[in-house]
């Protein structure tokens, strides 16, 4: 028989809590290049399967890969892929990094895709951008037999999360931690006007939530036309005016808006510091707050340096999202029981199936030694009827069984008694 090569389960990733938005920002793939960065990881030497993670808060690359005795050896494959995929340096990202091998793997995945590791703990969004990757993942064929067992289980475990506790219990998301931000800063969101630019599902997170707040303007600005005019017709009513300004009339129509909300995917900066002091001079210096929680960023932060211009990135929702977490941290921690049950379970699991191969081979060598002994004894048994035979092939195997039972047991009560911790 030939044997069978170890993989280990191995996570790399950045997140919100590592890393500030100028270091994530550098490592954030647009989904249409999701596809292409999967397959160029997948194709990394001693990797089998991989899955990418970018969202406006984390990247993170979960792999399968031929069990390397050295775990730098094995970080070493995602550094290299890092570094030549984003041409960013190794030592630029190192210090932010967090890895995560086997068990704590599963358990940072399970957390991820049940929200509890979101800026927004409970924002319903993270386990959508999930299943997108996971789909990316089968599509370029970077996901097979075993990391898709452990994606599907996350995904049940992020809906028992959901099921058993109250943790999502209000809509909560990055894009109404916005609007929640933007309501403190003008007590009111009454007679203002909201430009969205970017048309994606966080514009529709935002104007929703934008309405329900008050805001009783909204205009959209998105690069296809067409998604623009379907997020205004989506949200226009008798209250509510809603309007889709062209792309391409951005920066003459922006001074008509009190708040910049920006979520596009676009590579290059929209707004920079000349924009702003040509809008306040435009808006005759009334002060104009812009959301950006984009990655990478829409809004140049030395926009932030204009009198009368006020800049907040991703990263500065975290304070407003830090309330919502001690509003949930009770949620939380039953989530979180829940989560440590489930990698239990998961670990057990793949422990007995460990064994499996064990118990293969040990039923397969008995059958043959078995079927040598029968060969070998061809001549006795020459003379026997076919009933006969039939009651030598069934007594030989029954002894078989009773032999190798033991052992069978012991090997099933080990997988099954190894600590899962």
């Amino acid at each position: 028989m030939s044997e069978t090569k170890q993989v280990s389960l191995v996570l790399l990733g950045i997140n919100h809590n590592t890393a500030p938005i100028e270091v994530r920002e550098r490592l954030a793939i647009p989904a249409a290049r999701l596809a292409d960065a999967t397959r160029t990881l997948v194709h990394q030497p001693g990797i089998r399967e991989g899955l990418i993670l970018s969202t406006c808060n984390r990247v993170e690359l979960v792999t399968l890969q031929d069990d390397n005795p050295a775990a730098d050896g094995s970080k070493a494959n995602l550094l290299r892929f890092v570094h030549e995929y984003f041409s960013v340096p190794p030592n630029d990202i190192q210090p932010h990094l967090y890895e995560f091998r086997e068990r704590e793997a599963v358990r940072h995945l399970f957390r991820v895709a049940s929200s509890l590791d979101s800026m927004v703990v409970g924002e319903p969004q993270i386990l959508g951008q999930v299943k997108e990757s996971y789909t990316v993942a089968r599509e370029v064929g970077a996901v097979a037999g075993n990391l898709e067992g452990l994606l599907q289980r996350a995904f049940t475990v992020a809906k028992k999360v959901r099921s058993e506790t109250q943790i999502g219990s209000s809509s909560v998301s990055i894009a109404s931690v916005a609007v929640d931000l933007a309501k403190k800063i003008f007590g009111s969101l009454e007679g203002k006007t909201v430009l969205l630019v970017g048309a994606g599902k966080m514009s529709e997170l935002a104007a929703r939530h934008l309405i329900e707040q008050g805001a009783s303007s909204i205009l959209v600005a998105n690069r296809t036309q067409s998604r623009a005019e379907k997020i205004a017709e989506e949200f226009r009513t008798q209250k509510v005016h809603t309007e889709a300004i062209s792309f391409d009339d951005l920066y003459a129509q922006a001074p008509r808006a009190d708040i910049v909300i920006t979520s596009t995917g676009a590579p290059q900066k929209l707004f920079g510091a000349s924009h702003g002091q040509h809008f306040l001079h435009q808006r005759r210096n009334r002060p104009m707050f812009f959301i950006d929680i984009a990655v990478p960023r829409d809004v140049d932060p030395r926009l932030n340096e204009v009198e009368g211009c006020f800049v907040y990135d991703i990263d500065d929702l975290q304070q407003v999202a830090a309330a919502n977490l001690a509003d949930r941290a009770r949620e939380a921690e039953a989530a979180e029981d829940i989560v440590s049950r489930e990698v239990d379970k998961y670990q057990q699991r793949q422990q007995s199936l460990d064994a499996v191969p064990a118990i293969r081979a040990l039923q397969e060598n008995a059958e043959a030694i078995r079927e040598a002994e029968l060969a070998r004894s061809q001549s006795k048994l020459a003379g026997l009827t076919p009933q006969q035979r039939e009651v030598v092939e069934a007594l030989t195997r029954s002894i078989t069984a009773k032999l190798l039972h033991p052992q069978l047991t012991a090997l099933r009560e080990s997988a099954k008694s190894k600590d899962p911790k």
